[in-house]
C-alpha cells in the first residue's frame, strides 16, 4: 500500500488522518484526559516520610521522580507511538507525516521504533490540533503539497 498517514497531536489530544488523494480522511481520533490534569490532580497525596536512624534525629521525604504531568504526556506519547508502530508492522501506512507540538513531537520520536522512524516523511513541529478537520488540508497544505495526488 503507498499511502501517507498524517498524525495531529499534542499532550492530550491526536487525531490521525490518510491522505487520500486530495484530501485528508479521518481514521481514528485519540484523547487522553490525564495530560490535562493538574499535577496535584494526579499525584496520590503527599510524598512519603522516613526516618534515617531511629537513634537519631535525621529525617526527609521522599522527592517524586518525574512531575506526574510529564509522566502523563510521556504515557500518551507511548500509546500513539505503538498505534504507529503497529500499523507499519501491518503495512497500513507507507509514508507518516507527525504534526505535533515540539515538546510532545519529542516525546513521540522517543518512542518510535526503528522501522516506523524510517517511515517518518516529514516533521512538522506545530499545535493544529485545534485545527478542524474540514480545514486541515487547508491548514496543512504547504507541507503536504509533495504528498498530493492529481
Amino acid at each position: 500500500m503507498n499511502n501517507t498517514w498524517v498524525l495531529v497531536a499534542n499532550a492530550s489530544e491526536a487525531r490521525l488522518f490518510n491522505l487520500v488523494k486530495s484530501d485528508l480522511e479521518p481514521l481514528k481520533s485519540f484523547s487522553h484526559n490525564a495530560s490535562r490534569m493538574k499535577g496535584e490532580e494526579l499525584a496520590s497525596d503527599r510524598p512519603g516520610a522516613y526516618q534515617s536512624d531511629v537513634n537519631r534525629e535525621g529525617h526527609g521525604s521522599y522527592a517524586e521522580p518525574t512531575n506526574p504531568k510529564e509522566y502523563e504526556k510521556d504515557r500518551f506519547a507511548r500509546e500513539l507511538a505503538n498505534v504507529l508502530n503497529q500499523a507499519r508492522s501491518e503495512n497500513r501506512f507507507h509514508e507518516l507525516v507527525i504534526v505535533a507540538a515540539p515538546h510532545f513531537h519529542g516525546l513521540i520520536n522517543q518512542h518510535i521504533d526503528d522501522e516506523s522512524s524510517q517511515r517518518v516523511s516529514h516533521h512538522i513541529e506545530k499545535d493544529y490540533t485545534r485545527v478542524e478537520d474540514s480545514d486541515m488540508l487547508d491548514t496543512l497544505l504547504p507541507y503536504l503539497r509533495p504528498y498530493l495526488k492529481e
